[in-house]
């Protein structure tokens, strides 16, 4: 190469790997990406959605750290929905179907418009260390390529093989071959390694299959972007349709077990629990008789059809057989097989908390490649990793999200306190701050501190600051305007609420739960309350949240408040775990294994007590621990 230095080196161009090559970039860091394709970079493997519950918070707080994935699903969007509407705005979570060349499309364009970003490609074989610390990579081509760190984002792709049926070959995708090599150089520099299973459903023609039959699931009417910085989004969208299973689809599939690379012990890699297999389905839930399948239009110059519920790795005959005996799916024409892929994985607890591995420094790890699955929790690793990989290489403090500050923060700190011995995947559940960590407010919460450190730019960081203008210029009017029983009495009565006596402040009113604010401005002509802002969402939803949640939010940042003055006690990284006699075996060798850094991480690591956490706090008080010999490992 006639530039063979770099301050950044990414490697793989998904969804980790693209938006950690950006926040690299973005930052002022000379970076190079280097992936098998340059053709296959943002490419949406699976499912062309992006969104879900606990997945659309990830979402939107990638985009409030000026991240790629936002933007890219606005452009591409097919069909735009809120899921969880009919339960409390802790739990909303925003989902879009995509177009799949799209996003493509939009991810390679925004890559190539940053001016530090170099890309290559190529594939990468070894790892090349001086001491301690990463010094570079070693490509198929035979070219060796120094920097200041290294962040791997290799996803499915690390010795990976793909099974259908009988079948099996290596492949990180389907028509796209393995990554070999780096298993092996990580292992050589200390790296505990494992293997996991993901699956994708077979693809349909969508002109075989009969509309007439099945269930349409449409988008909103009043969708609601995923970029903070979007202003328009497509005027029209596409349905989703809905079939089901029955139990003569389940005795067809049944047929094929015997040969089903999961049961017969073909697959050694552990699978998702909560995406499993149509053959896991019908044989861990073998009372139901019918399972739901989603038919999800994969762009909108296509009529490839994604089979969302129908992932497999039965033989190609059998899965051909059970589709066809779904109602509407009867003639259909299977463009593609589904299959299974199994691949390599880092334990996540080898990691700090900044993604960069304990044992090489230097080097950072983003994506599946720590046990997760899915396009947002490894894009959001991915934003973390590029953005302390430009920190790590200028001699900055790394950026740390706190679980009270982000899902992006649960997620990394589930993944480095506890490991992972099945792919990870977020919910709303995961996260006890949910009611603080809102879809709505990841701008209030994550732009400025972005904006801090680079990360964010000027004209983001502005709007934020006249949306977060606008909600308090609409709280205060609605907190000081009142309305008379006249003009709110009669709108209260067509929600069946009780009337009110004599006038009352409009925040009050909007306090009752069957009462919308938007829909009570409009009601009593206080319409003129709204102060303008950018963008599609409604700034009234994100007040009448601020109003109804508002005592709860207050408990809980008094609560956050006490556990992070326990969380912030740091653990000596000598600590010697197995001379501490007093704690249980199971809490010393997982605390010698995943090395926690503070209390707060240790009190997470699934095996440890509360006694044990305990013994460790009176030793953090007392300031006596006892150390490791310097040799010790």
């Amino acid at each position: 190469m006639s530039d063979s230095h770099f301050d950044i080196i990414v490697v793989g161009g998904g969804h980790a790997g693209s938006e950690a090559a950006a926040a690299a970039a973005r930052m002022g860091a000379k970076t190079l990406l280097i992936t098998m394709s340059l053709e296959a970079i943002g490419r949406m493997s699976c499912n062309p959605a992006i969104g879900g519950i606990g997945k659309g918070q990830i979402a939107r707080e990638i985009d409030a750290l000026g991240g790629l994935m936002g933007h890219a699903t606005d452009e591409s969007g097919l069909q735009f929905r809120m899921l969880n509407r009919s339960k409390g705005p802790a739990v909303w979570s925003p989902r879009a179907q995509c177009d799949r060349f799209m996003y493509a499309a939009a991810v390679r364009r925004m890559l190539e418009a940053e001016p530090n970003l170099y890309m290559r490609s190529d594939m990468v074989v070894d790892l090349e260390t001086k001491g301690d610390r990463i010094s570079g990579v070693v490509t198929q081509l035979g070219q060796r390529i120094s920097a200041g760190a290294v962040i791997l984002t290799s996803g499915t792709f690390m010795n990976g093989q793909i099974h259908i049926g009988d079948m099996s070959y290596g492949g990180g995708r389907m028509g796209e071959g393995a990554s070999r090599g780096l298993t092996g150089a990580l292992n050589n520099l200390g790296f505990e390694s494992g293997r996991l299973k993901t699956g994708t459903p077979p693809r349909l023609d969508g002109r075989t299959i009969n509309y007439d039959l099945l269930e349409e699931q449409k988008g909103d009417s009043d969708p609601a972007p995923f970029s903070y910085m979007t202003d328009r989004l497509p005027s029209k969208q596409l349905s989703c349709w809905i079939t089901f299973t029955d139990e003569s689809v389940h005795d067809v599939l049944r047929t094929g077990f015997d040969r089903s690379p999961m049961f017969v012990g073909r697959i050694q890699g552990t699978g998702p629990r909560y995406c499993p297999s149509i053959e896991d389905k019908i044989d861990r839930f073998a009372d139901k008789d019918r399972h739901q399948i989603f038919l999800e239009p994969e762009g909108w110059n296509t009529h490839e059809v994604y089979v969302n519920g129908f992932s497999t790795s039965l033989p190609e005959e059998v899965q051909e057989r059970a589709i066809r005996g779904i109602k509407g799916l009867e003639d259909v024409h299977i463009l593609r097989p589904g299959y299974a892929i199994e691949y390599d994985y880092f334990q996540p607890y080898q990691l700090r908390y900044s993604l960069e591995t304990k044992l090489v420094k230097g080097l950072f790890f983003a994506g599946q490649i720590n046990g997760t699955t899915g396009y947002e929790e490894a894009g959001a690793q991915g934003l973390v990793a590029g953005t302390n990989a430009a920190r790590y290489v200028k001699g900055e403090e790394q950026l740390i999200l706190k679980r009270s500050e982000a899902y992006i923060g649960v997620l990394i700190d589930d993944l480095v306190a506890k490991g992972t011995e099945e792919p990870y995947r977020m919910f709303t559940s995961r996260a006890e701050h949910r009611m603080m960590l809102r879809q709505d407010n990841a701008d209030q919460r994550l732009t400025e501190m972005g904006a801090s450190i680079g990360l964010v730019s000027d004209e983001r960081l502005e709007r934020m600051h006249r949306r977060s203008q606008a909600r308090r210029i609409l709280t205060e009017a609605v907190r000081s305007t009142s309305v008379s029983p006249q003009q709110v009495n009669p709108f209260l009565a067509s929600l069946d609420s009780a009337p009110v006596r004599q006038s009352d402040r409009i925040a009050k009113v909007a306090l009752r739960p069957e009462v919308s604010l938007s829909s009570l401005l409009s009601a009593t002509g206080f319409q003129a309350l709204i102060p303008p802002i950018e963008g599609l969402e409604s700034i009234e939803d994100m007040v009448e949240i601020d109003l109804k949640y508002e005592g709860y939010v207050e408990r809980e940042r008094g609560l956050i408040e006490k556990i992070e003055q326990f969380e912030s006690k740091e653990l000596p990284v000598d600590l010697d775990y197995h001379a501490i006699h007093n704690i249980t075996i199971e809490a010393r060798e997982k605390l010698h294994r995943i090395r926690p850094q503070n209390l707060g991480q240790a009190s997470r690591i699934s095996g440890v007590s509360p006694s044990d956490v305990s013994v460790l706090m009176v030793m953090i008080k007392s300031g006596r621990f006892p150390r490791m010999a310097s040799n010790a490992s």
